[in-house]
């Protein structure tokens, strides 16, 4: 059961609190994906502020939600859920603004309470204010939760807190639930009354101690999610590194999706990674690089500041600096791509090069193809996308327009500052060119000087 029915008023947002943006998905989809690995029976998740959003952000076949309106606290919540999982096993309930918790503590919380216990997750924080206490009396065993709220002095100085993870039997959690009432000063339902209701039924309490306290770390404002990004950003980067990734600086890498790389590859600072990305053996990613939906091949260079999104890069290519490979770029192995060179739904074959200021789009090249500086590919009339094919051995001049659709022959060269409209046969020269001209005697014209 994942709780996000709050608003988040501390994150002074439109957006749910739940769906804003956190190593490139929702917030809550941290805590969802953990429960998925648990692999649970049934998982709820309960919505309010933004439901009608949030239902259709994280709409999946797996998830029930359920709506709690208005809302009535964490104890409320568990008691609108309730009918959405089956009634026999365990229920582990987490929130959906704590994302760093690991589907390995979820497991554990469910392993301890099908014993017959409620399991509790709590942690050692330095700066507890706002969070849950943990009461224990003289032998060490759990007495209560105090909100913090209603916390006095002595309990508020104690540093081991709640963390939000509990899990029971079903059929326990749903009896005691079920005698809630808002007792405290906010009107509100408690889950956290549960533990006096287990000990007064004789329930024994387990709390686990967490061994990490990040995973205490709750989101309720932009600077607290700004910290969970670090981290989470820190633990991604500690096991590309400890898989055999160089990387310069941990704290200078943004994984926003999935990145899979190979040992001995290298990634500068500032990168950031999106999607799925896969990065071959050698792989080498200079500073200040954007990788979306990308495939980088064996030895392959990507130098600084270049984007690529949805491309496909051989072994041994070099990209960059400042190239942009957009969807459908399919480059063949040892292939060059320069500064300034734009590369959209094309492919390259081997060893082919356009090392400067050029736009291959919607076009076939073939191997060694030389595409020269200010050379284009213009493939759209202002209606519709036309193809450029090239053969091998071609040799595109500078400043060079290939209007589309065209099909320039194997071993063709164009000249420099040629517009082909009509293809190119292969072996031959073609170009098109005005016969120059030199004007004696003429003058710039000057301006005229004021009266």
């Amino acid at each position: 059961m994942i709780l996000a029915a709050g608003q988040g008023k501390r994150m002074h947002s439109a957006r749910p609190k739940i769906l804003h943006a956190l190593a490139g998905k929702p917030l809550v989809a941290h805590a969802i994906d953990a429960a998925r690995a648990t692999r649970p029976l049934a998982i709820a998740v309960v919505i309010g502020h933004g439901a009608q959003a949030a239902q259709g952000a994280l709409a999946a076949g797996d998830l029930a939600f359920v709506r709690q309106d208005p809302p009535r606290g964490t104890g409320d919540a568990v008691r609108c859920a309730l009918d959405a999982l089956p009634h026999d096993g365990v229920t582990v309930v987490a929130n959906g603004d704590c994302p760093l918790i690991p589907p390995e503590t979820f497991a554990a919380l469910a392993a301890d309470a099908a014993h017959g216990r409620l399991a509790l997750l709590t942690a050692r924080v330095p700066d507890p204010a706002g969070l849950g206490r943990i009461v224990r009396a003289d032998d060490g065993s759990v007495r209560a939760i105090v909100e913090d709220r209603d916390a006095s002095d002595a309990e508020r100085a104690i540093d081991e807190i709640y963390t939000g993870a509990l899990a029971a039997p079903t059929a326990l959690l749903a009896a005691w639930v079920a005698k809630l009432t808002p007792h405290n000063a906010q009107g509100e339902f408690y889950l956290t009354d549960v533990v006096a209701m287990a000990l007064a039924d004789g329930v024994p309490v387990a709390a686990t101690l967490a061994d990490d306290a990040d995973v205490a770390r709750g989101v309720n404002d932009r600077a607290q999610l700004a910290a969970a990004e670090r981290i989470v950003q820190r633990r991604r980067a500690e096991a590309l590194m400890r898989a055999g990734t160089t990387i310069a600086d941990p704290s200078r890498i943004d994984i926003r999706g999935t990145l899979d790389a190979a040992n001995d590859t290298f990634i500068d600072v500032g990168c950031v990674f999106e999607g799925k990305v896969t990065l071959a053996v050698g792989a080498t990613i200079g500073p200040y690089c954007v990788l979306r939906d990308t495939s980088v091949g064996a030895n392959t260079e990507i130098q600084a500041y270049s984007h690529l999104d949805g491309a496909t890069i051989g072994a041994g290519a070099r990209i960059g600096p400042f190239a942009r490979l957009r969807p459908g770029a399919v480059l063949a192995d040892d292939v060059h791509i320069g500064n300034f060179v734009e590369v959209k739904a094309a492919s390259l074959g081997p060893r082919s090069k356009a090392n400067h200021l050029a736009y291959i789009g919607d076009a076939s090249l073939g191997a060694d193809v030389n595409f020269g500086a200010g050379s284009i590919t213009a493939n759209y009339d202002g209606a519709n996308k036309h193809r450029t094919t090239i053969g091998d051995h071609v040799h595109v001049g500078s400043n060079c327009v290939l209007v589309a659709p065209i099909e320039v022959g194997a071993g063709a060269t164009i000249g420099g500052g040629s517009t082909i409209t009509g293809g190119a046969p292969a072996g031959e020269l073609t170009l098109t060119r005005a016969k120059q001209v030199t004007v004696a005697g003429w003058k710039r014209p000057r301006k005229k000087k004021p009266a």
